[in-house]
């Protein structure tokens, strides 16, 4: 069949672009006048409303539901390696404001006008994750627009995360330019880290926690700190740095600790962190069953809830882990408890600490609300790309 380059919605399906948003769901389509079936995942469509006026230019997916996102409102623009170079320039300009240093999330989907594309910078050397069939028709174009405003030493594609294959896109590691190094250096806090950006989560580190962590350091001075779900050892490091007395690390990866015990070593922190390998809610378990108790706990764990029909399920493990976590907190103690769950409001996760301080006798204050750091800026029109939630709270007798 002959692609059309032209995806027309139904009747009154435009107010969401209308309002901002940068995407079409399946459903929105006129499935008569442009059906989906005449489309290649990727490719690029002028989309217009029912009554025929203009609203922008877009991505397709036929086997998406998210079938179409759109990557401009202004005409004769097209979806190519100029538009990729004007948007990474633009996308630096505020990071290098912001930041002294180069270590942040330089590109972040929609919010940074790039659907489906996110790159995060290690100094020289910067990790793609590419999550969508129109982003990867563009493959070639991302690595040389990021070269040429850049300069990059290495640029690793780590497209192997598993939203991937719901766009029907295969999962893949791959170095497009240069060398990436087994192991790069980052500065965070005053404090240094050495991470793999080829075999670590995600991108290799996570930048959206950075402010949070800066946020929680006037607590953790003279205090005894459990540091749950620690990764590498970004929270467990900056507070040892800042002057906790002990800290215990607990993750379930044997890779993850080792690299944070380096990690520890590297900023002279070693004699004040020792790490617990497991899993979260077991190891808080016997440490309840131990008696142990401490001044601050950091829940910072993975998302529970990835999907909407999960939120149930998911709200109960929040709940569990966050009864656990205030069952280990002296009086007077703090709990810094963080969720990257898009599909719980920040209001849902308070609510439901609430209801674990309530079963363990607690009353709570909310100190200081977190979010997500401004190189994860939030598009006003895209609730989706407001997703972390963090909540500094003193915990109590019950008053």
């Amino acid at each position: 069949c002959v692609m059309s380059d032209l995806l027309r919605l139904g009747k009154n399906q435009d107010r969401r672009l209308r309002a901002g948003h940068l995407w079409v769901y399946s459903n929105e389509v006129d499935a008569g006048a442009t059906p989906l079936g005449g489309f290649e995942p990727g490719q690029a469509v002028e989309v217009e409303s029912a009554q025929g006026k203009w609203l922008g230019t877009a991505y397709v997916n036929p086997n998406s539901l998210i079938c179409a996102r759109l990557v401009t409102r202004q005409r004769g623009v097209a979806l190519d390696g100029s538009l990729l170079v004007h948007r990474t320039k633009v996308a630096l300009s505020i990071r290098e404001r912001l930041f002294t240093r180069p270590y942040y999330r330089l590109l972040f989907g929609e919010a940074d006008g790039c659907p489906g594309l996110v790159v995060d910078r290690f100094g020289d050397y910067l990790v793609v994750q590419i999550t969508t069939a129109g982003m990867e028709r563009l493959k070639e174009e991302v690595v040389a627009a990021l070269v040429k405003v850049l300069q990059p030493a290495g640029i690793l594609l780590r497209n192997d995360s598993g939203i991937r294959e719901l766009e029907g896109l295969d999962r893949y590691v791959e170095l497009a330019h240069g060398a990436i190094p087994e192991r790069v250096s980052i500065e965070e806090g005053g404090c240094r880290f050495e991470l793999s950006l080829g075999e670590g989560q995600k991108t290799g580190w996570f930048y959206d926690q950075a402010a949070n962590r800066d946020a929680f350091i006037p607590y953790v001075a003279g205090r005894r700190v459990l540091d749950v779900c620690s990764y590498i050892g970004a929270w467990s490091v900056r507070a040892a740095r800042a002057g906790a007395t002990e800290v215990i690390a607990v993750d379930s990866s044997a890779q993850a600790l080792d690299q944070l015990q380096q990690n520890l070593v590297l900023n002279g922190v070693e004699d004040r962190v020792s790490s617990l390998r497991g899993d979260a809610f077991q190891v808080l378990r016997e440490l309840r069953a131990s008696r142990e108790h401490f001044d601050l706990v950091v829940l910072d764990p993975p998302a529970f809830i990835k999907r909407k029909k999960d939120l149930k399920e998911g709200m109960l493990a929040y709940r569990r882990l966050n009864e656990l976590a205030l069952s280990l907190i002296e009086r007077d103690g703090v709990l810094v408890t963080a969720s990257c769950s898009f599909h719980m409001q920040g209001d849902q996760l308070l609510r439901t600490v609430q209801q674990s301080a309530r079963h363990t006798d607690r009353s709570l204050q909310l100190l200081h609300q977190g979010q997500q750091g401004p190189d994860h800026p939030i598009h006003p029109a895209i609730p989706e790309t407001a997703y972390l939630k963090a909540f500094y709270l003193r915990v109590l007798p019950t008053l």
